[in-house]
């Protein structure tokens, strides 16, 4: 007499929270960089890299590209504590639309302000800068960021 099991794998095709946020904070970095150099390229070619002391295109889209990496994997983080469904992607989008005005408000119009003037870059901006073009910048940010986080998850 035989007996047969039936044995089930579920293989999620997602990535994990983390990654999702990683590879969204890099492709909502990446436009949110090429809408900088159209509308305003000296903020990627001087003033990000010189939070580092570098200077040049390439290091301020690198430098912007491992920020948005980074805020991704924090994105991924609140959204494990925010009350949104799981499978609610339109939640997750509206989320990352606001994390983009957080990140705007907190970190481009209050802490990078200080950060060039502690550096010695000698065009930092006004303290708060709350410049609408750089509002738009990172909601775009943080509605790519969203879009790509849902869609991988």
């Amino acid at each position: 007499m035989a007996t047969e099991t039936d044995t089930v794998i579920e293989r999620g095709t997602g990535l994990e929270d983390w990654q999702a946020g990683v590879a969204g904070g890099v492709v909502g970095a990446a436009v949110m960089a090429a809408l900088i150099v159209a509308m305003n390229p000296p903020t990627i070619t001087a003033a990000i890299p010189a939070l580092y002391g570098l200077s040049g295109g390439i290091a301020g889209v690198t430098v912007h590209v491992a920020h948005g990496a980074v805020l991704g994997v924090a994105f991924a983080a609140l959204l494990r504590f925010a009350p949104i469904p799981d499978d609610s992607a339109a939640a997750v989008v509206g989320t990352g639309l606001a994390w983009g005005v957080v990140t705007w408000i907190a970190l481009a119009a209050l802490v990078m302000p200080v950060w060039l003037g502690a550096v010695g870059f000698p065009k930092a901006p006004p303290l708060p800068n709350f410049a609408i073009p750089s509002l738009v910048w990172h909601v775009v940010y943080g509605g790519v960021l969203g879009v790509v986080y849902a869609a991988l998850r």
